[in-house]
């Protein structure tokens, strides 16, 4: 079935390339600080294609459009872009090229490639001048055409922004900003143009409204030794939070004369950037007059290793979000075939449970209930146009989290409804395997994810099965609910830098399987790395596990266990209901007694692998 109104917006934008001489049009999932997650009037690639995932990036030319996507929508894409005339490239999938090799093959000499340049980052941007220079492409980098098309445009953000009390940051923008500048001055830079929006809010301890779910404000800053500056839209800031930007000697300026101020900067000194985030446009303007130090953001690694207080904070929220995701697990278990219940409703009842915490400030991400085979899609959301009823048969995979005046918090469940194949069963028991392993890792100091990633794959890849996605990802504080640089990942790619897991880094543990047309499974926790041990060998390290939600033991089947997974398994489960039982009435606390299984005495009691 054809889809009139994409292949319509399609032609407009194609009609807008040829007057403006453009070839390939390139629209990336982005705003213009290339952040994960985008507010509404940055969605136009959504808007050309109608694939609704966070991830991804359209390319037109006049016969045809593509979209490159990662394996975590596969499936949603292949249901989204029916009927649009847009062909789905599966990224990293054998033979299919990546955007630089299709354009490489595909572009003839002399053509244009344009894209809005406040969208794309300057390591793309340059990636694309290198590749295709033999060519002679031009790349146009000063338009948005969706601009004449677009008429209907939500208006640009400028929420409300709030001040993180430090009391509940555990450092102040003081602390904050020296250390910085120290890493800024290591680097050899004088001053530090900072782009990456959840950097700005945890440096400068401010949150904002401006991304669903995420909450940081639109914004830049640019720093030196002695001085700091804001670039926000004014009208976003109440009385309190102008004093406090005062009061902590921080210049405010208006977010749109970026571009007039860095152009009046004197022309000696030199600025960082990082290339991953600062736009291309605007590094075009910078590198007219000044001299550049590209380096990663010194405040990505500062905010990935959590402080004491932050820590403290996230284990009290983390153990109440589990509390909370518990009791949602005992209502649906309860009542699923004595009354209607959709993925919506189910999830609507969710955040209800949540919403009872006196310290909840809403979702950290819009919350994936997917039944039976929609839980398949990775990143499934269900809408009142499309979403299924739940009944007493099949599993039920949720991954939700909240946004809590002390943590973000990250967490799946697969909830048995009823009857399930021994297949998924199997399916079920190698993936608790996985996290299992993942929980109890011991390492040397200096591995990254990709030395660890393996714990959690290795059940799965032992029955020939597999996820097209990392395991692990680091998660902010008060902040975005995906975060780097951490992050578990089996996958060597070549350019792609990696980290090393430090004390005071939290990553998520979420192995999975998942089957296109029957059904997928995750199970998901949250761990903070930790240092155990130091002797001639070195500092050891472990994760200490902060979420406690039990595992569905209606489907495991112990024979696909060993030994020692077994005794991870009842060592978890036991944990769970020694934390959760205190705060549950009498009914759920037996509920939950036979959920996990905490009577069961096992004769293993193994510590590590």
């Amino acid at each position: 079935m054809e889809n009139t109104i994409i292949q319509g917006r399609l032609a407009a934008l194609r009609s807008q390339m040829k007057e403006n001489g453009i070839d390939y049009y390139m629209i990336p999932t982005a705003d213009y600080h290339n952040s994960e997650y985008v507010n509404a009037f940055f969605k136009v690639r959504e808007y050309f294609c109608g694939f609704t995932g966070s991830s991804g990036t359209l390319l037109v030319w006049q016969e045809g459009a593509g979209l490159w996507t990662d394996g975590r929508y596969f499936i949603q894409a292949e249901h989204e872009l029916e009927g649009t005339g847009v062909t789905l490239f599966r990224m990293r999938d054998e033979g299919v090229p990546t955007i630089t090799e299709f354009l490489e093959k595909n572009m003839q000499d002399g053509q244009n490639l344009g894209f809005d340049g406040r969208v794309i980052s300057v390591q793309a941007g340059k990636e694309y001048e290198e590749k295709l220079k033999d060519k002679h492409i031009k790349v146009v980098y000063e338009k948005d055409l969706s601009e004449k098309i677009w008429t209907d445009r939500p208006a640009f953000p400028a929420g409300k922004v709030t001040v993180l009390d430090e009391a509940i940051a555990g450092k102040s923008f003081q602390d904050k900003k020296k250390e910085v500048m120290e890493k800024v001055e290591k680097e050899g830079a004088d001053s530090f143009l900072l782009t990456k929006l959840d950097d700005l809010m945890w440096l400068f301890n401010i949150r904002g409204c401006d991304v669903e779910c995420n909450p940081v404000a639109i914004s830049y800053g640019y720093f030196t030794k002695e001085s700091a500056v804001l670039f926000i839209q004014k009208s976003a800031l109440d009385d309190s939070v102008t004093a406090y930007l005062e009061e902590k000697g921080i210049q405010v300026e208006e977010y749109g004369s970026i571009v007039d101020y860095l152009k009046g900067l004197p022309v000696e000194g030199k600025i960082m950037v990082d290339d991953r985030y600062c736009s291309y446009c605007l590094y075009k303007t910078l590198s007219e007059k000044q001299t550049l130090v590209e380096k990663r953001n010194p405040t990505e690694l500062l905010k990935a290793i959590k402080n004491p207080v932050e820590l403290a904070n996230m284990e009290k929220y983390y153990l109440k979000d589990s509390l909370a995701l518990t009791k949602f697990i005992y209502w649906l278990k309860k009542n699923i075939g004595k009354m209607e219940i959709t993925e919506i409703t189910a999830a609507d009842r969710l955040e209800a449970f949540r919403r009872e915490i006196p310290e909840c400030l809403g979702l950290s991400f819009p919350t994936i209930g997917g039944y039976k085979a929609n839980a398949a899609m990775m990143h499934y959301e269900a809408t009142p146009e499309n979403h299924a009823v739940l009944a007493p048969e099949g599993l039920f995979l949720v991954d939700s989290g909240g946004q809590y005046l002390g943590a973000t918090t990250d967490v799946t469940r697969t909830i048995v409804l009823g009857p399930i194949s021994d297949e998924i069963r199997k399916h079920y028991t190698v993936v608790a395997a996985g996290m299992l392993q993942m929980t109890n890792a011991r390492w040397l100091y200096g591995c990254t994810g990709r030395n660890l990633d393996i714990l959690a794959r290795q059940p799965i890849w032992n029955i020939g099965q597999d996820y097209k996605c990392g395991t692990g990802h680091g998660v902010g504080y008060i902040l975005n609910v995906h975060e780097g640089p951490q992050g578990l990942s089996w996958q060597y790619a070549e350019g792609r830098p990696e980290a090393v897991i430090e004390a005071g880094m939290d990553v998520t543990n979420e192995p999975g399987i998942y089957i296109e047309g029957s059904h997928g499974i995750r199970i998901e926790n949250v761990m903070v790395a930790e240092n155990d041990i130091k002797n001639e060998y070195g500092q050891f390290m472990h994760f200490k596990t902060i979420t406690w939600v039990p595992l569905d033991m209606e489907a495991i089947d112990e024979k696909y266990l060993t030994e020692t997974q077994r005794a991870y398994l009842y060592a978890y489960q036991k944990e769970v209901f020694e934390k959760l039982s205190p705060y549950l009435d009498e009914e759920e606390r037996e509920w939950l007694r036979a959920e996990t299984r905490a009577d069961s005495v096992h004769k293993l009691n193994v510590k590590s692998l």
